[in-house]
């Protein structure tokens, strides 16, 4: 697989002709196929598909947690990542590795070899963009589910990691939840981060992004703006349009 640089310096992800392959026990199941994707720093993309789309093998290949298949030497591929990537899982507490949030985000810095003085800056400064300086040496095994993926966030943060990637952010949150991550994916924007976010949960933050991809069973079969994507037959992906209307009981469920 190619590893060269993109000729635009201001694409951060390139990925051209992406495939992954599993082997179960019923065979081979293909997760993704030939998929390529561009992505520019500081950009908001909002990645959205039916569990099973490939979203998160995608992410996980990005992340450097998985490899892509090796593509046969007839066909041109690409896998560029110019950056760190952080990345917050659906279930953020499996994150957390210190006791307090100041511990937890204190772990990564201290990993990469920084004095002391700079891991207590690089942590005060996270505790302080994420709004958890009021709880750093509050058990972290008891904050909130919106309260533990802005932990995960800050430990990125007081790495300074220039991508980040939220699966499935708003999983298991209530509406301040939900609101907490929103704000938080604004201030990622307002730094200049690249803020890639996973979720089939479109009305929730897709006036967020900037750009919005849609995968369906392996393959990328939309990639626009969020308007254009709300113009689309979301449904034949499995996907609710976020547009439909709620006016009366009827209305609240999905069938």
């Amino acid at each position: 697989m190619e590893n060269e640089a993109p000729e635009n310096p201001e694409i951060v992800i390139s990925l051209k002709n992406l495939s992954k392959t599993f082997l179960t026990t019923s065979g081979e199941k293909l997760a993704l196929n030939k998929l390529s994707l561009e992505v520019k720093k500081g950009q908001c993309l909002l990645i959205g598909g039916e569990n099973g789309s490939g979203k998160s093998v995608l992410m996980s290949i990005i992340a450097g947690l998985m490899e892509a298949d090796k593509c046969p030497k007839t066909e041109e591929s690409q896998f560029l990542v110019k950056g760190r990537v952080g990345l917050v899982f659906q279930e953020a507490e499996t994150q957390i590795l210190g006791e307090s949030p100041a511990e937890d985000i204190a772990f990564g810095p201290k990993n990469l070899g920084w004095n002391r003085q700079q891991v207590q800056e690089a942590v005060a400064s996270a505790l302080e963009k994420t709004g958890l300086k009021e709880k750093a040496d509050f058990p972290a095994r008891f904050l909130s589910g919106g309260e533990k993926r802005r932990l995960a966030v800050a430990c990125m943060l007081a790495m300074q990691l220039p991508i980040i990637i939220l699966d499935e952010p708003f999983a298991n949150l209530d509406f301040c939840g939900v609101r907490q991550v929103n704000a938080l994916i604004r201030q990622l924007k307002e730094e200049g981060k690249t803020v890639i976010i996973l979720t089939h949960e479109l009305e929730k933050c897709l006036a967020l992004a900037d750009r919005f991809v849609v995968l369906f069973r392996g393959e990328k079969v939309f990639d626009g703006t969020p308007l254009q994507g709300l113009n689309q037959k979301l449904e034949q992906w499995n996907i609710r349009n976020p547009l439909t209307a709620y006016n009366s009981l009827s209305d609240l469920l999905w069938e």
